[in-house]
């Protein structure tokens, strides 16, 4: 059986999605938010206090954009993937570190010092320069999605569009939506109209309501 750690709407969005997206057998377990701070016996399974963490047997995961592939190259035969003979394999790697390494950590930025530091120590303009940051890395998807393609690859939805979706998620939670390039939100609308997006968010609120956590991001 395969274990997932999870708060809601957090970075660990993106493998629950990815294990309905594969149609994945998994035990959901439900944390605070920030587990490290909120459920100190966490740090026995993950000395890190980060989510996610997947565990599968011996192996135990924690990066959010890894965990999506090799649960589609262990356990679904690659679906979703661009393997290495795909002409789109340098783009699908691309756009899997992208998400997290260019796009998701100036909103973590954002998070921490507009919501989660005590008033005194909130930086409003940390906050503004890492929005605008964020927003300019937005051009590549921006620019990529200009041709008409419904997806980042041409092949079709992959777990890139969950890698970088995920980073639009966490924007509308900070209540950037209109800040967005038009193109990234029709984008992202049409991802959350996926049937597995829509099982991934009524299973961690479920699972938030049956543990006793709010059923919000945040």
């Amino acid at each position: 059986m395969l274990h997932l750690w999870h708060c809601v709407d957090a970075r660990s969005f993106r493998p629950l999605w990815a294990l309905e997206e594969l149609d994945l057998e998994y035990q959901l377990h439900m944390l605070p938010f920030p587990p490290r701070v909120h459920e100190k016996e966490y740090l026995g399974d993950n000395p890190l206090g980060t989510i996610p963490l997947l565990v599968d047997g011996d192996t135990r995961m924690t990066e959010s954009c890894a965990i999506p592939h090799y649960l589609a190259c262990r356990y679904a035969d690659g679906r979703l993937t661009a393997g290495p003979d795909d002409p789109e394999f340098g783009a699908y790697l691309n756009w899997l570190h992208h998400g997290e390494a260019t796009l998701t950590f100036p909103q973590t930025l954002l998070l921490r010092y507009g919501k989660f530091e005590q008033p005194e120590r909130r930086q409003p303009q940390v906050v503004e320069d890492y929005k605008i940051w964020f927003l300019a890395r937005l051009r590549l998807v921006d620019q990529t999605l200009s041709d008409g393609r419904p997806f980042l690859l041409k092949q079709g939805f992959s777990l890139a569009d969950i890698a970088v979706g995920y980073a639009i998620l966490l924007a509308e939670i900070l209540e950037l939506r209109d800040e967005l390039p038009p193109r990234c939100v029709a984008w992202h609308d049409t991802l959350r109209e996926r049937p597995a997006f829509l099982r991934a968010q009524n299973r961690q609120v479920e699972a938030a309501q049956t543990a006793g956590l709010p059923a919000q991001a945040f």
